[in-house]
């Protein structure tokens, strides 16, 4: 990342996130080994006049992390304080990566209800800017968070839950590194259990016609259309009894590591070099797809490695304008002369009820863009977010947007709920960035 860190603080260099597209420099980092230790980081960082941010794996393509302050690496906060079987919980340090916690929960014989498709952030990075699977009843990981440890402006440890400080509950389960730092959190598990994946192209006009039917008869339906074609690949996610039935090594290596990873990395860079194969290569592609259908653990369904580098924007939408919004999306790039090498992503979520939460109050679908790492993509991420905001859609916290806080003023109805809170919690902006600023106002 290119930061020197040490426990008590050290002068550092340019730190970066996954993609590439920020860059922060901080006073210095510190890597606190216990939340005492953080607690008095923040302390001295405030009687420093420094602002102070945590950062996670820098999986978000925007600023939220950076800082030119105090940079909180928590990487020594992690794994898994204690587990309740009776409440159904587990506890687990801030720092914890998701696919550790995965992996620990179900050497447990439990597991999460619902998650991401990539599993490298922390917990509390993932949480905080509102990370999400897709599904028809179950909804994002912040939403499956039952209490959480803030470490606040003052250097003070906060548990909130919905019986405990529950106004900053119903904030801080989203709530972007603004209110303080989250130093635990317990989330809500179930026993283990085996999900049916069943993958299968599909054209593009059938898969929007039918779009509400495949959400109604799915616990966790997406699907992916590729730019420049008529074609989709579609993923129902349902529990089973098992057993597991994973897909075979040679069927794994050939579609999660040479046609999602090593292939898909080479046609991409071909892409980048060469823009007009873009549409040709996407046929090909597309069509390449077959169906398949396989049993395992959640977050081996869930989840699925990501090592091609790309930057993306995400927004959600009324889950009813996600339709018409996708079939505006493939007009523009039809009558554009943009080249697209990545597939549109389309998954759900139901209503919740976090204050800044992308779904708060409303049931929800997103529809995700991407470009190569090193591709320009300013063009189509305008466009698109034209055709996005149009429909009052709601960008993911930690995805590439252009949106301030007079908009989310407008689209979040509990918007002033949060800032009022954050006047409270951090009146002197000891949490405040660039992005913050933007965000939510000074």
């Amino acid at each position: 990342m290119g930061t020197a860190t040490a426990r008590n603080g050290s002068t550092a260099t340019a730190w970066r996130n996954w993609a590439g597209n920020v860059t922060a420099t901080p006073t210095r980092v510190v890597t606190p080994a216990t939340v005492g230790e953080l607690q008095e980081a923040v302390r001295r960082a405030a009687e420093d006049g420094l602002r102070v941010k945590a950062v996670g794996t820098g999986h978000s393509f925007t600023a939220a992390a950076a800082t030119d302050g105090v940079l909180v690496r928590p990487q020594a906060l992690t794994g898994i304080r204690s587990v309740d079987r009776a409440a159904g919980t587990v506890t687990v340090a801030a720092g914890t990566a998701l696919k550790d916690l995965n992996r620990a929960l179900a050497a447990e014989g439990l597991s999460l209800t619902n998650m991401g498709d990539i599993m490298e952030q922390t917990v509390s990075g993932a949480t905080s800017t509102g990370t999400h699977g897709t599904g028809r009843d179950s909804a994002s990981i912040a939403a499956q968070i039952r209490s959480l440890e803030l470490v606040t402006a003052d250097g003070e440890l906060l548990t909130c839950s919905e019986k405990e400080n529950p106004e900053v509950f119903a904030a801080a389960r989203v709530g972007i590194g603004a209110l303080g730092i989250v130093t635990a959190i317990t989330f809500a598990v179930e026993p283990l259990f085996f999900l049916t994946a069943r993958e299968e192209p599909m054209g593009f006009d059938r898969v929007t016609a039918e779009f509400e039917e495949h959400f109604a008869e799915n616990e966790h339906f997406e699907f992916y259309w590729f730019p420049h074609t008529g074609n989709c690949n579609t993923k129902r996610n349902n529990r089973s009894q098992g057993p597991a039935a994973p897909p075979g090594p040679v069927s794994a290596w050939v579609e999660d590591e040479l046609l999602s990873n090593g292939l898909f990395q080479a046609v991409n860079m071909l892409g980048r070099a060469v823009p007009a194969t873009i549409p040709s290569i996407a046929r090909v592609a597309s069509r390449a797809l077959s169906a398949r259908t396989y049993t395992d653990i959640p977050y081996k369904v869930f989840t699925s490695p990501r090592r091609v580098r790309f930057v993306e924007m995400e927004y959600a939408l009324p889950r009813e304008a996600v339709v018409e919004a996708l079939r505006e999306l493939r007009a523009m790039v039809d009558r554009s002369g943009l080249r697209i090498s990545f597939p549109v992503e389309v998954r759900t979520a139901p209503a919740d009820d976090i204050a800044l939460s992308t779904a708060s109050g409303r049931d929800t679908a997103y529809i995700a863009v991407h470009m190569y790492k090193g591709t320009p993509y300013q063009a189509y991420f305008t466009a698109a977010e034209h055709i996005f905001t149009a429909h009052g859609g709601r960008p993911h916290w930690g995805k590439v947007h252009t949106r301030d806080a007079e908009y989310f003023s407008r689209i979040y109805p509990r918007f002033g709920e949060f800032t009022a809170l954050r006047d409270r919690l951090d009146p002197d902006r000891v949490f405040g960035n660039d992005y913050l600023r933007r965000v939510l106002g000074a």
